[in-house]
């Protein structure tokens, strides 16, 4: 039987650290779940702890049902990958005049960055000054989309753009070529089968569940403040509210190429389509990183095949990640804005067997965490702080009328050496470099010397 008191410790320590209330977590091998529990709080103003049945909004982990409903009526005759997506959309997507085609939707590679609308109707529900978007369904984003050629960036085909835009347009004709809404043709082509009873769209399913998280969101100073769940109206690019171990049916059917409880979904060959690498993402963690359909791609992750994807609405946040493998999959879901995908790494990384210590972002935090503190130059003639926040180093001298805070960058982070820069007056690069001398640091700027003193 497997030990996973380390692993509980640190998303504990994780937990601790990102301010989050609340999280549930299930381990999926094959199709059973193996492991599932609740930590923390659904409800900090009554202390209601969580279950591994707790409610939560998954995001952009919507994104790969409805991916797979496009695949249903591609092997059903009724759409065709590469169909214009103005075939069925009432709106001209071509970029430079070139027409996007589903494909190009699926895949994030339309050539049109993200447009944005979800920020502006989360904030418009959250009343967070972000921006203000009264979207209440498909219609009304595909009216907000009417100028988007001029927004264009690239061609189709030529370069990943997350583009939540897309995928309302997939969930528009999901409902248009199947007659039912898109709501109605996930629940009853997807859900159902799955026996996910329990994962939901509307609000009013919600309210009656007698195990639902409450939302949160962690301000500037670390204090949590409840605040309402943005229940959209559009919810194919991230409406889902789910539990984790609903989820872990779902993670059965992906590991088992589309099947479940002896109930296919999708053929074997359309589901090996959604989880192949079909554009490069810009931003590479692992190498090769890639976009399938409504999926992330990670050729190696230390060996291993990684198909995963995170899901924020900023006050709930969702992980859902498989190695097929040795099919053994993950359901992280908690109730703040919090590094998820980070978490559900390193636990696939640790059922892997492979030391997750070796992960980027934990080598990162171990560089971060070990220069953090203060400095004095020689014979302490002048003092300074060194703050980091979101992988961004600050160099902090206090004065008695106020206070100097210049950012840094990171330029290399090594176990015992890390260089940071930032650009001053006059387009000048300045390095901040870090060396460890036995349990010293010492820190060499432009102009000076600190050793660590705390």
């Amino acid at each position: 039987m497997r030990d996973f008191s380390d692993l509980e410790g640190f998303i504990l320590e994780k937990m601790r650290q990102s301010k989050i209330p609340g999280l549930s977590l299930s381990i999926v091998e094959g199709e059973k779940v193996t492991y599932s529990r609740g930590f923390g709080f659904r409800d900090l103003s009554s202390g209601i702890q969580t279950t591994p049945r707790t409610l939560y909004g998954i995001g952009s982990v919507t994104k790969s049902f409805t991916a797979l409903g496009i695949m249903q009526l591609v092997e059903r005759g009724k759409i065709r990958l590469d169909d214009p997506v103005e075939k069925y959309v009432p709106l001209k997507l071509r970029p430079f005049g070139v027409p996007v085609k589903i494909h190009h939707l699926l895949t994030h590679s339309s050539g049109l960055p993200d447009l944005d609308y979800a920020t502006g109707s989360t904030s418009t529900m959250l009343e967070l000054d972000m921006g203000w978007l009264p979207v209440a369904k498909a219609e009304d984003v595909i009216t907000f989309m009417q100028d988007a050629n001029e927004w264009a960036v690239t061609k189709p085909g030529e370069r990943f753009f997350y583009l939540n835009e897309g995928y309302v347009l997939l969930g528009y004709i999901l409902s248009k070529l199947s007659g039912m809404t898109y709501d109605e043709y996930i629940q009853e082509r997807i859900l159902q089968p799955l026996g996910m009873t329990r994962t939901y769209f509307s609000k009013a399913d919600v309210s009656v569940d007698n195990d639902r998280s409450a939302a949160y969101i962690v301000d500037k100073e670390g204090r949590h403040i409840e605040t309402q769940f943005p229940y959209y109206g559009v919810n194919s690019d991230g409406g889902l509210v789910s539990n984790v171990l609903d989820l872990s049916n779902y993670l059965g059917m992906c590991m088992n190429g589309g099947a479940f409880g002896g109930k296919r979904l999708v053929s074997k060959r359309s589901f090996e389509l959604m989880v192949q690498p079909h554009i490069r993402l810009h931003q590479q963690v692992f190498g090769d990183d890639s976009y399938g359909y409504g999926w992330g791609i990670t050729p190696d992750f230390f060996g291993y095949k990684l198909v995963d994807h995170g899901g924020s609405v900023l006050v709930h946040t969702a992980y859902l990640g498989y190695l097929p493998k040795k099919k053994l999959g993950v359901a992280l879901l908690c109730n703040s804005d919090a590094p998820t995908n980070d978490i559900g790494r390193y636990v696939l990384a640790q059922l892997a067997g492979v030391n997750p210590k070796e992960l980027p972002f934990m080598k990162t935090e171990k560089v971060l965490r070990r220069i953090e503190g203060e400095y004095e130059t020689y014979k302490r003639t002048s003092k300074a702080s060194i703050r980091t926040a979101g992988g961004i180093l600050y160099m902090i001298f206090n004065y008695r009328y106020g206070e100097e805070k210049t950012p840094y960058f990171p330029e290399k982070l090594e176990e015992n050496h890390a260089t940071f820069y930032t650009i001053g007056p006059g387009n000048v690069k300045s390095i901040l470099d870090f060396r460890w001398k036995g349990s010293k640091v010492e820190l060499v700027g432009e102009r000076g010397k600190w050793i660590k003193s705390s």
